[in-house]
């Protein structure tokens, strides 16, 4: 027993050095031992042309030119033009959309500050000399004989002038046409709502041309292979950097991942046709998605666009459009904060991008309950304390029955202790006896890791769900805990939390092999070091779930008398 003891806590000793050591990696912005490294910044936004999506196989098949050719063979397109770059106000976006193609091409979320920088908003969208992540749309022919159509290289012109949503407006509408090419328009609406990241996107076809077309309209997002910055913690536990990259979600795949890694070596799986479904870019607690709810086919791709940017769209086949006709299509393009509940209203499966990595099935149900607590509490510090209070409430008898083992361990300790230094000569005599009293005592030297064991899972699940939940994001406690999704500014948690793991190590019935002893008082200080790195309200989580054991274990530990 006592070698088995030995060997488990030697192992807990080694994983907490490594967790450590990986803390500290991550603390001082290193890669991680347990993430890639992200990809290498793209060099420059203006090296990255923007190819338009490749046609499906199929089309490839039936003889229909790669859209490059077709940009290539088009004069007109290739020609350098001046665009113009128009700043869209809400109360909650700040929009740029670029009349070269009408692409949206940076978001900055006024109700979101950038962690590294608090006296600027998060951007998510945005192109510029070093970082590339783009919304864009156009059209492609089904054949090359139809010719080039306009695509999001095309210049477009604005035909709205509101460039602000006014004060008891519901929404903006932002509307570009684009100039014709082989007679045929495409008219861009953006609408923009009060409250809300999603954005709808209308995408008239005007055909001018004396020829029938059939064209095809692509949606897509483009972005480089760059990772955000994460907050400090240990990645493998599925959390704050769980996941930078792509995602399609259709009901014959669900929801299906395509990382910047996968997609260099050709290793991309996912379902590409199906008549529902979306795609999206997806990064810490924030996302950009093309939807379209209807029951519509569409073909979605994944590609590698240049060295170092990638594209996810969908392709909407239109059907013919007789010379002096039009068809349209309304979809809806959201970059915002990944709030699960929203997310649920918007499409299918969206809250999904909202990542816990392999701790999804404990981490969802998880958010479920504290998003319960919060709508009754209104603080989501309190929320976490009131969770901690329920969990234990909930294991309360378990708790106890494996406090009462340890309390009966810390009782036989005396005899424990010189039944030892009377065998210490004869090893095997003395395991014998020790094993004989545990039983005539009805004691379980090992019953007091029953709690513990039992608590990894949930607090290995929290730690995802409070770095992932963008709701937590900013989000104050009380005095100077202002964000619980990072670090305490002035570590006054995790020192109350080293202090709480001690007293608690002093409750606990002391090994008798001495080498274990001391390990019971040098793992907890470990533990305790790599908590200055987590997020505050990780450590607030934790310090509530010590505090409540200590009351629990004092108390049992007096009810039988064995407090020292």
């Amino acid at each position: 027993m006592n070698d088995l003891r030995r060997t488990l806590l030697w192992s807990v000793f080694a994983v907490s050095l490594l967790m450590l050591w990986d803390g500290w990696l991550r603390h001082t912005g290193q890669p991680s031992m347990f993430s890639p490294a992200p990809a290498t910044t793209v060099a420059a936004a203006s090296g990255a042309d923007g190819t338009v999506p490749q046609a499906s196989t199929q089309l490839a098949a039936n003889g229909a030119a790669p859209v490059s050719a077709q940009a290539a063979a088009s004069g007109a397109q290739a020609a350098p033009v001046r665009n113009e770059q128009v700043l869209v106000t809400t109360d909650v976006v700040k929009a740029t959309i670029d009349t070269l193609g009408g692409s949206l091409v940076k978001v900055e979320l006024l109700k979101h500050q950038d962690q590294d920088d608090r006296n600027h908003n998060m951007v998510v969208l945005d192109q510029s000399p070093t970082h590339t992540y783009v919304a864009q749309s156009g059209l492609i022919g089904t054949s090359a004989g139809e010719g080039q159509l306009p695509t999001h290289k095309t210049p477009f012109t604005v035909l709205s002038s509101e460039r602000h949503l006014a004060e008891g407006a519901k929404e903006l509408v932002v509307k570009l046409e684009s100039a014709p090419v082989n007679g045929v328009k495409l008219v861009k609406t953006y609408t923009f709502k009060r409250g809300d990241y999603a954005i709808d996107v209308k995408q008239d076809v005007l055909n001018a041309s004396a020829a029938a077309i059939n064209p095809q309209l692509y949606v897509q997002l483009q972005r480089d292979g760059s990772a955000p910055k994460a907050p400090s913690g240990p990645a493998f536990m599925g959390g704050p950097q769980a996941y930078t990259g792509m995602a399609v979600f259709n009901q014959k795949g669900k929801y299906q991942k395509a990382d910047f890694q996968t997609i260099e070596e050709g290793k991309v799986e996912f379902e590409k046709v199906d008549d529902n479904g979306w795609i999206a870019m997806v990064q810490h607690h924030f996302a950009s998605a093309w939807l379209q709810n209807d029951k519509v086919t569409r073909e979605f791709f994944v590609q590698k666009v240049a060295t170092n940017l990638y594209a996810t769209g969908m392709l909407f086949p239109l059907g013919e459009i007789a010379p002096g006709q039009s068809k349209s299509l309304d979809a809806k393009l959201f970059v915002g904060p990944q709030e699960e509940n929203k997310l649920k209203e918007l499409a299918p499966g969206l809250e999904y991008t909202k990542d816990y990595g392999w701790t999804h099935i404990m981490a969802a149900p998880l958010f479920w309950l504290l998003d319960k607590i919060h709508g009754l509490i209104g603080n989501w510090g309190w929320a976490i304390v009131a969770l901690v209070v329920l969990l234990k409430a909930a294991f309360y008898w378990l708790n106890a029955s494996a406090y009462r083992s340890m309390a009966k361990m810390k009782a036989l300790n005396p005899r424990i202790q010189t039944m030892r230094e009377n065998l210490k000569d004869d090893p095997q005599k003395m395991q014998q006896e020790m094993l004989k009293i545990y039983r005539e005592e009805k004691v379980n030297p090992i019953g007091g890791c029953l709690p513990i064991l039992i608590q990894i899972p949930v607090f290995i699940a929290l730690y995802s769900v409070l770095s992932s939940s963008v709701e937590i994001r900013n989000a104050p406690w009380i005095g100077w805990i202002t964000d619980l999704s990072v670090m305490d500014p002035f570590f006054v948690l995790p020192a109350l939390m080293t202090a709480s793991t001690l007293l608690q190590t002093w409750l606990n019935p002391t090994p008798p092999d001495p080498v274990q002893a001391k390990m019971m008082w040098i793992m907890p200080l470990l533990f305790s070091v790599m908590f200055f790195f987590f997020p505050a309200g990780l450590v607030l989580y934790w310090l509530t779930n010590n505090v409540l054991s200590i009351a629990q274990q004092w108390m049992i530990n007096k009810q039988l008398g064995v407090m020292k």
